[in-house]
């Protein structure tokens, strides 16, 4: 039998520790084995109860989540799963959290996301980062920016190509990574990272501060256009569409799709179908299988496809899942993506 996984729950609210600790007791393999009403208490039972992951709230008294996070990360790193409210201020915190190192956020329940919802999630998301060795291989807080991409010369002849991206744990600094590289010509591009609804506002905001091609959060209607790429808002399946010469996005509800919304597999079939040939897809680090059918029915249609490496990946899981079922081209680390893509695009199959 395999080992129950260690769980340490720091929350200043005595009714959210409570809350968690009764949802994950639920969960199959998860082990709660202490709570910490602050990070100065949390700092002593992570040295006495050695957990495998902490979930942590950012918004608390004494000392903030993210200061205690990069003192965690200095002298004790193990994986951290943010637990944050919805607000403005919640959501940027959250960013900065993955950036200094925190492996997966979840928003805390609302109206329209129960106790119970959120539990599962919490649980999948434990036992997708509990093996993580933070700090290994690509360190998901790591400062370099990577150098622009050269755009190949026929770039500027292919407005109808498209670049697709699909990640989940891990991803918010791998799309950095992977834009930050992007010219300010690139393709349009589209992107599904899975995500709560309104974190999505501040990263879209965080990653266009920081690329030269234009971020933005997509709303239903929006235009795919050379310099700008469109993030799937939380909550909400992205398709793309095409419209006589142009592309554009349809943003909808409905069922979840591999316990997300929005999915990757959603937005990749409908890439397959709208852009066929002319399209590019990538999948990032990320839990799960989603975007691997998806990716092999971009394939099908025509499309090129990149899959990160198992060595730059938080979790391999959603990569390996795509190369498994035969839809990857080629398979390079994180660094390489985006020329990858790049040439790709240039060999552009196009209709």
């Amino acid at each position: 039998m395999h080992r129950q996984i260690r769980v340490l729950i720091v929350d200043d609210s005595a009714v959210v520790r409570k809350v968690l600790a009764d949802e994950l007791a639920r969960a199959r393999g998860i082990e709660v084995v202490g709570t910490a009403p602050d990070p100065y208490v949390a700092r002593d039972k992570i040295v006495q109860l050695k957990p495998d992951v902490v979930t942590l709230d950012i918004e608390m008294p004494r000392m903030d989540g993210i200061t205690f996070l990069n003192k965690l990360m200095k002298h004790y790193p193990l994986p951290v799963i943010i637990i944050s409210s919805l607000t403005q201020k919640g959501s940027k915190m959250a960013l900065d959290a993955l950036s200094a190192g925190a492996l997966e956020v979840i928003s805390k329940p609302t109206a329209a996301y129960s106790v119970g919802e959120m539990g599962l999630q919490l649980a999948d998301k434990i036992r997708a980062v509990a093996h993580v060795k933070v700090g290994a291989g690509q360190a998901p807080g790591a400062p370099a920016t990577p150098a622009v991409a050269a755009a190949p010369a026929t770039l500027a002849h292919t407005p109808n190509q498209i670049i697709a991206i699909g990640a989940s744990t891990g991803g918010t600094e791998a799309i950095r990574t992977v834009l930050q590289s992007m010219p300010p010509n690139a393709p349009g591009i589209v992107i599904v990272q899975h995500m709560p609804a309104k974190f999505t506002t501040s990263f879209a905001q965080r990653l266009d501060s920081l690329s030269q091609v234009r971020v933005r959060e997509a709303a239903d209607g929006d235009s795919v256009v050379n310099g700008q790429a469109l993030l799937a808002p939380g909550n909400y399946h992205m398709l793309l569409r095409r419209s006589g010469a142009r592309y554009c996005v349809e943003v909808k509800s409905g069922p979840m799709v591999h316990h997300q919304r929005p999915a990757v597999d959603v937005l990749f079939r409908s890439v397959s179908r709208a852009a066929g040939a002319n399209a590019v897809g990538i999948i990032l680090t990320g839990m799960g299988a989603d975007g691997a059918t998806g990716m092999w029915e971009m394939k099908q249609a025509g499309a090129r496809n990149i899959a990160q490496d198992e060595a730059s990946c938080v979790v391999f899981g959603m990569p390996k899942e795509a190369i498994k079922r035969g839809g990857v081209d080629k398979i390079v680390p994180l660094g390489a993506v985006t020329q990858a893509a790049l040439e790709m695009v240039g060999q552009g199959g196009g209709r």
